[in-house]
């Protein structure tokens, strides 16, 4: 007997209670993350055991993750780099430097509009805009 691996609901799975931001604010990812938890208030670090990898001719592509967790809920935030060496985690996003994700509990849009107007604030954003999951192509490259 043979297991498959059904792609289709690890992904519905690992998206359930999620939003995803993107951003676009040329900058090293460090300094993001200092920015925003200092504006914020947020504690980002990055977490390397949960990096992607991704394969790519011949080679491979690194993406780092930083990770914040709520201290009152169990809202996590994970920020993605979203580019390496020239290859995309989402290659159909080309333009955007960052992808934030929000994780494992519901997010209200209000509270959303709240934090997406507070980035704005940060001098090197130029965007930021929520991405639906209809127009994600890969979203199995954000899964960790």
């Amino acid at each position: 007997m043979k297991l498959r691996i059904d792609n289709d609901v690890m992904v519905e799975e690992f998206f359930a209670d999620t939003r995803l931001l993107g951003i676009v604010a040329p900058i090293e990812q460090y300094r993001f993350c200092w920015h925003l938890n200092q504006m914020l208030n947020f504690n980002f670090r990055i977490n390397n055991s949960i990096e992607i990898q991704l394969n790519k001719k011949a080679r491979k592509y690194f993406f780092p993750i930083y990770e914040y967790g709520e201290q009152a809920g169990t809202i996590k935030h994970y920020l993605y780099n979203n580019e390496d060496d020239g290859e995309y985690l989402l290659p159909e996003f080309k333009h955007l430097d960052f992808l934030w994700l929000i994780k494992d509990d519901i997010m209200h849009d209000d509270d959303v509009g709240l934090l997406t107007s507070s980035i704005r604030t940060i001098p090197s954003v130029q965007l930021i805009t929520e991405l639906t999951n209809e127009k994600i192509k890969n979203k199995q490259h954000l899964i960790f």
